[in-house]
């Protein structure tokens, strides 16, 4: 259909336009695919004579009387008498004094609410959400749609709006999909399911109607994938020497053994680096897990190729212990490794020299790696660690440094395998699922505000047999308008509490220089208690710290106490995490609940996602996810699979996202 602004249709104009583009809506096809977000069945009203406090419930009556009024503070207030044939309730309407002009005694309608007390006089009352006038519906109108809107539109006015656009424009939209494609998958018509969606007729039709869409939307979005993932495929790499003696002399210096899951990755990741072919590859695996290892091992290789190698991190303190592990391990067998970040030091232009003539060697930076002045000689692999905190375009912005180079991303947040599928078709996964020997299991519990004097003399007995602990607030300086532990004055209640130790602190507003200094001197034991920001919650790696306290644990996300609580049990002794807060929510529950349940972190993944939806579980901005109007990824893991089959079958018959335009609300691929 042509893209026909929504300002010139029928009854919308300029001023309607800018307000229905407050929620997205810009043209006519965006108010044919703004489905609603919940439906009001009025084919069974409750009685009013059955109405039960508190529930909500959808009633069909007659308004008796109405009337306006004022409450001691000058609110508005409606009270009306309504009646059925069981019986008569009141009715309040809070702040809509128009109402008294627009209803009128004598009328029927649909009021949809609950029974609540009146706060102002006591009685209880039927407390209206939504109400329609039975004269302006027809009887096809008893299953009433229910759309997100914005200031300065109603539910009845975005109704009629959308109704228009259906009548004028709906038989305009083709069906993108084969005959072959909704044979095998069985989906009914697209003009059919976008009407079911919009103005349901019989609730039966609406799972086949929503299946159909969210197809759309997640098989739009699977092309892309596989389009994107087959232009790389054919796209002629680099063919690295995966053999050699530099990557035996690694092999030799290495203090451990490797385990099965770190061999199984590395010849994952030899296969690609070996063939003429770029390499796209994810690399999973839980906190501590070893992947950094794995990394270094495929970094050895492209130096030993004679190429650049390049490992981005999120943070400083993250790529200065990359720089201290990787330089450890490495400079016995003659390899070059640099840092670059975005703090000035005297080896800074050096560095970007030696990149810049393309001798090589192994880079670990920060964003400064992805800065104008950085340019590569003979870049041929980038590492991207901790991958969900840096953005699409950021990974573009590096990928152009190279025209060629390969690719391997990572992170210690368990991606669950629908998200996966979702989020990174387009590369190949690898996971290491298994933990170095000798790990211990940490114990994690949730700790009562009564229990706390109990809990410091533990922690000061484990102090005093030489272990260290990370105590962990969520602010910086004590907030008068949200009553929290701020790690500024967690410091000094906690050198009066151990005024025999050392206490220090490490936050995200120091500078680069101050942090590094103190996680020195954390590591070398000269602090006995760090506390800290979730500055520390990527890589920082203390085998010698065995407590942890979370203050205030309902203030943080699942898996970042997850990360959080990964930066202990680094060592031999036995660790352990203790929650303190007031989780009130359910979702907060929710959160305490799965990290006393388990240290696994693809099932913490799975309930951070249950808990907290997709959007937020990787951040839809950056990690490029679209923000699916109908599609549900926790829940349609079987039409992200039937998506995946299709987009493959219809690549493999030479369609592309551009010839294959379905619509995905808020991130069309044209």
């Amino acid at each position: 259909m042509q893209k026909t602004l929504v300002r010139y249709l029928k009854g919308v104009g300029p001023k309607m336009a800018d307000i229905l583009s407050n929620i997205g809506i810009e043209t006519v096809e965006d108010l044919i695919y703004y489905f609603p977000r919940e439906y009001e069945d009025r084919r069974d009203p409750v009685p009013v004579a059955k109405l039960v406090p508190g529930k909500e419930s959808i009633i069909k009556v007659e308004l008796v009387k109405i009337s306006a009024g004022r409450t001691k503070r000058n609110f508005s207030i409606i009270k009306g008498k309504v009646k059925d044939d069981s019986g008569t309730t009141s009715v309040i309407w809070f702040n809509q004094p128009f109402l008294v002009r627009v209803l009128k005694p004598g009328i029927s309608m649909f009021i949809s609410g609950k029974l609540e007390r009146d706060p102002y006089s006591g009685e209880i009352v039927f407390v209206p959400r939504n109400y329609d006038v039975i004269n302006d519906l027809n009887r096809n109108d008893l299953i009433v749609p229910r759309y997100g809107l914005t200031e300065g539109i109603s539910q009845k006015i975005l109704r009629r709006i959308i109704k228009t656009a259906l009548e004028g424009q709906l038989s305009s939209i083709a069906d993108p999909l084969p005959d072959y494609i909704k044979q095998k998958f069985k989906l009914p018509p697209l003009q059919e399911s976008i009407l079911t969606l919009q103005f349901p007729s019989d609730m039966n039709k609406m799972p086949d109607a929503r299946h159909r869409l969210a197809f759309d939307e997640l098989l739009t979005f699977q092309l892309g994938l596989f389009y994107n993932k087959k232009k790389v495929d054919q796209d002629a790499g680099i063919t690295f020497d995966v053999e050699g003696g530099l990557i035996n002399k690694f092999k030799n210096i290495l203090p451990f053994s490797l385990t099965k899951a770190q061999q199984k990755v590395i010849e994952d990741i030899m296969a690609d680096m070996g063939k003429k072919k770029i390499m796209n590859r994810l690399l999973q695996g839980d906190v501590g897990c070893g992947k950094t290892v794995v990394a270094l091992y495929a970094m050895v290789v492209a130096v030993q190729s004679g190429y650049q190698a390049a490992i981005m991190a999120p943070t400083e303190i993250l790529a200065n212990q990359h720089f201290n592990k990787i330089k450890s391990f490495v400079d016995d067998i003659g390899i070059d490794v640099c840092l670059l970040t975005g703090s000035e030091n005297k080896l800074r232009n050096e560095t970007i020299e030696k990149l810049n003539e393309g001798k090589p060697l192994i880079i670990v930076g920060t964003h400064a790696l992805l800065e104008a002045p950085v340019k590569f000689g003979r870049l041929g692999l980038v590492v991207i660690d901790e991958q969900q905190r840096f953005g699409v375009e950021q990974r573009l912005t590096l990928r152009r440094k190279s025209e060629k180079l390969d690719l391997l991303v990572m992170t210690a947040t368990p991606i669950p395998r629908t998200l996966a599928l979702t989020l990174y078709g387009d590369l190949d996964r690898s996971v290491i699922d298994e933990m170095p020997p000798g790990r211990t299991r940490i114990i994690t519990r949730y700790v009562q505000e009564g229990e706390r004097t109990k809990l410091y003399e533990y922690i000061r007995t484990q102090i005093a047999s030489g272990r260290q602990a990370y105590v962990i607030c969520p602010l910086i300086e004590e907030s008068e308008k949200i009553d929290l532990k701020a790690a500024e004055e967690e410091v000094k209640a906690l050198k009066k509490i151990f005024p025999e130790y050392k206490v220090g602190l490490v936050h995200g507003r120091m500078k680069g220089e101050q942090k590094d200094k103190v996680m020195s001197d954390f590591l070398k034991g000269n602090i006995d208690i760090l506390v800290s920001t979730t500055v520390i919650e990527v890589g920082i790696d203390v085998p010698n710290s065995t407590i942890m306290i979370i203050e205030h644990s309902e203030r943080f996300g699942l898996s970042q106490l997850h990360q959080l609580r990964g930066r202990i049990g680094r060592g031999q002794e036995q660790s352990y995490c203790f929650l303190t807060g007031n989780p009130v929510s359910d979702s907060a529950k929710g959160r305490i609940e799965a990290m006393l349940k388990t240290t696994d972190g693809f099932k913490i993944a799975e309930a951070d996602l249950k808990l907290r939806g997709p959007g937020e579980f990787v951040g839809v901005r950056q990690s490029g996810l679209p923000n699916f109007r109908v599609a549900d990824i926790i829940k349609d893991e079987e039409i992200i699979r039937e998506a995946r089959e299709a987009a493959l079958m219809l690549i493999q018959k030479g369609f592309s996202p551009q010839s294959f335009n379905i619509k995905i609300w808020g991130n069309r691929l044209e």
